[in-house]
Parts: C-alpha cells; structure tokens; sequence
C-alpha cells in the first residue's frame, strides 16, 4: 500500500553566494523574515540570540529561522556559504513556529556539495548592493529576486527546492528540534487558516470565522485550537503582529499605516497587542532594528 503525505512547508530562494566578511560584519538586533542558512568553510565569527550563542566555524552549519532576533559578528576574517530563503506553509504555520532560535550541526560531505550546488545553479544571487540588513532588506529587493525565481526554468526551480528541502532537514533532529505532531487537520479548519491569513486587514470575529465554517462558537474555538495549538483570536493577533513586523524590516510605512494593513481598528490598540506579543512597543522594537552597527 502505498501511503501519500502531503508535503506543508515549501521554501523559495531569495540570496545564495559565498563571502569572505571581514571586522564590519557586526550587525546587532536583526530580524528578517526569511531564513538564514550558513556553511562556514574558513575563519571564525560569532551568531547569538536572546538565549543563547554560538561560535561560527569551520565544517558546521547553522541556521536562523524567520523573525527571529539575532546578532551577526566577526572580529577578523569569516568564509561563508549563506542562503537566505522564504518558508511558505500550507496552514500558515512556521515549522520552526516553536523554534525561533538558532541551532548549528556538523556539516557533512553532501551538505557542502547542497552549498556549491546551489549556487551554481542560482548564480548572481548573492547581496550585491551591501552586507548590510538595513541596506538590502527592502521590498524592491525582494520582488527583483522574486522575478528571477520566476525566470528559473523547470529544472532547476525544482532541484533549487530540493536542495533547500535537504538542508533544512539536516536541522529537524529530535535532539535539537521541538515538533508537535497534529493529526490531519480539517478542510473547515484549514480554510479558516488560509482566510484569515489573506483577511489580515478584515474584521476577523470569531463568530464570524465559526459562521463560515457552519460551527458553534465554542465548538470552532476548540477545534481550531485542537488542530493549531492556539485559539484563533491569539492566532489571529499573532499573525497580525508577524506580518507588521515584516512591513516594519520591509517598507517605510508608518505605524497608522501598518496597523491599518494589519486589520487593527486604530493605533493604540496595534501598539498594545504589539507590546503583548513581542515583549517591546512598535517604536523600541523599531528601534532595535535600526541599532546596526557599521
């Protein structure tokens, strides 16, 4: 018999090249939202979350998931192979929804082949305007890389997706990576899901999105914190949250601006789910974005 199984988590390339970083490679408080992947093949530097740190050397690789806080450094010289990729989800959760922080594993033979690999395939990916978040992370950017995905041909847009599908497996050990196993969700959840995260800037009610489903209240609330881990008003505030914080690393928009696109009814109410999520207010949490040093 053979056993179908879908596959949720889908990943599209954004930059890939290999660089030699030197002493300005010191970058404090970044977010992005996409993944960070690194093969260091020579020198030494250093990567750190709110949790925890860990030294960049040679023969490892490492990996920074989406909108998670880190800082980047180098005191002398640093080689590196890097990816930076955007994860698509087919119920809009992250797979490292509870792992937002940094891991590294030892590199093996076909991991570095993966590396060379893909940018061979994928050449005049790389950064070239400048290694600096602040400089690179703009919308603009991201639609020009978008378009070259879209001039790939059959070939290699598939080998590019296997390729990133492979490496970030080698991060998906029970020693380092928390999964919690659901059972198949259902359509009627599912399409709650994929509603609200195209509806961000709707009114979403729950007894709106329970109408939807032709469910009770109480009996939606449950079943879709049963299959997602969250009841929806908290899911729908944290997806809220996580696509401002990308309109704040991507766009210039103001706050009014980002809290309308968002789905919030005005300012004050954005800035305290914000605060409530994040920890920081939306002008700190900006703040700490900015704070790169050059």
């Amino acid at each position: 018999m053979i056993i179908k199984r879908a596959l949720k988590h889908t990943f599209t390339l954004l930059n890939v090249d290999h660089v030699v970083l030197g002493s300005k490679w010191n970058y404090k408080n970044v977010i992005s939202p996409y993944f960070r992947l690194y093969y260091i093949d020579s020198g030494a530097g250093e990567i750190s979350d709110i949790s925890k740190t860990l030294k960049l050397e040679p023969g490892f690789l490492y990996i920074i998931p989406s909108f998670t806080l880190c800082n980047l450094c180098c005191q002398d010289r640093l080689g590196q192979f890097f990816i930076q990729f955007f994860e698509e989800s087919s119920d809009g959760i992250s797979l490292f929804a509870n792992n937002r922080s940094i891991f590294k594993v030892k590199a093996t033979t076909i991991d570095i082949m993966n590396f060379t690999r893909l940018l061979e395939i994928n050449p005049g990916r790389g950064i070239n305007r400048s290694d600096n978040p602040r400089i690179y992370e703009k919308s603009i950017f991201y639609k020009e890389y978008q378009e070259l995905n879209n001039m790939q041909n059959t070939a290699t847009f598939m080998e590019t997706h296997g390729i990133l599908l492979q490496l970030v497996s080698r991060f998906l050990t029970p020693e380092i990576f928390l999964h919690k196993e659901v059972s198949h969700i259902p359509v009627k959840i599912l399409n709650a899901i994929s509603y609200i995260q195209l509806n961000l800037h709707e009114d979403l009610s729950i007894n709106y999105l329970a109408e939807r489903a032709n469910q009770h209240t109480d009996y939606f609330s449950r079943l879709f914190q049963q299959y997602t881990g969250e009841r929806p008003l908290k899911y729908i505030h944290e997806k809220r949250i996580e696509r401002a914080q990308y309109l704040m690393v991507t766009t210039g928009m103001t706050y009014a601006e980002i809290a309308a696109q968002t789905g919030f009814a005005n300012i004050f109410y954005f800035s305290k789910i914000f605060k409530k999520i994040t920890g920081m207010s939306p002008g700190h949490y900006k703040k700490q974005i900015d704070l790169v040093n050059l």
